[in-house]
This record gives C-alpha cells, sequence and structure tokens, in this order.
C-alpha cells in the first residue's frame, strides 16, 4: 500500500512557474513508475507525464513537453513536477499516481494502482 500527498499547487500567472511536489509513504518507493495527469473543469482525466522506476525514463504528453520537467528522488521517496511558461489551459487538478513495477510507458489512468489526492492548479491570464 502507497500513500501519495500532492502539494505546491496554487495560482500563477501566464508565462509563470510552479513547483508540485508528490511524497509518497513506504520504503519500496523506487520500485513505482510515477505519473502526473491533470483534470480541468468538466473534462476526462488526461495524461501529463511519466518516470519510471527501472531507469528514470520519461515520457510526456505533446502539450507539456518542452515546459515541464519531471524528475524523483527516491531516498526522498518524493516525485516532482516543474512546470514553466505555463498557459491558461494547464488550469486543472494534478493528481499524482504510482505503478508497481510494470514495463512500457503507461499512459493510462487505469494502469496506476495509488493515487493522490490532487492539487490545484490555475494559471491565469
Amino acid at each position: 500500500q502507497v500513500q501519495l500527498a500532492e502539494s505546491g499547487g496554487g495560482l500563477a500567472q501566464a508565462g509563470g512557474s510552479l513547483r508540485l511536489s508528490c511524497a509518497a509513504s513506504g520504503r519500496t518507493f523506487d520500485t513505482y513508475t510515477m505519473g502526473w495527469f491533470r483534470q480541468a473543469p468538466g473534462k476526462e482525466r488526461e495524461f501529463v507525464v511519466l518516470i519510471r522506476w527501472s531507469d528514470s525514463n520519461t515520457d510526456y504528453a505533446d502539450s507539456v513537453k518542452g515546459r515541464f520537467t519531471i524528475s524523483r528522488d527516491n531516498a526522498k521517496n518524493t516525485v516532482y513536477l516543474q512546470m514553466n511558461s505555463l498557459k491558461p489551459e494547464d488550469t486543472a487538478v494534478y493528481y499524482c499516481a504510482a505503478r508497481r513495477y510494470g514495463s512500457g510507458y503507461p499512459r493510462a489512468s487505469s494502469a496506476y494502482d495509488y493515487w493522490g489526492q490532487g492539487t490545484q492548479v490555475t494559471v491565469s491570464s
């Protein structure tokens, strides 16, 4: 069982930056592929980015590529999402998710076993 807790959301202006954190409980964090998803009002939850457990390779949605950066610190059981050049369309609740082991680059939310409660990101124009 893993518990995830996001933090770092808030209000930013377009072009600004925010850094989200997701802290995980437990002692097997390094065996989890970690993903970030987001859900805007009235829209389905969508994939943002992931970082694999095995080699820390990453996969980004086209909408955030070049602006967002995911990283992980296994010693701190934490995954980060640095968001730069924010746009109003980045406004959403951001969720981190964990998937134990596995292979490939899973973008489907159904592939993840554990979820955080979400943190609101609002970008004003």
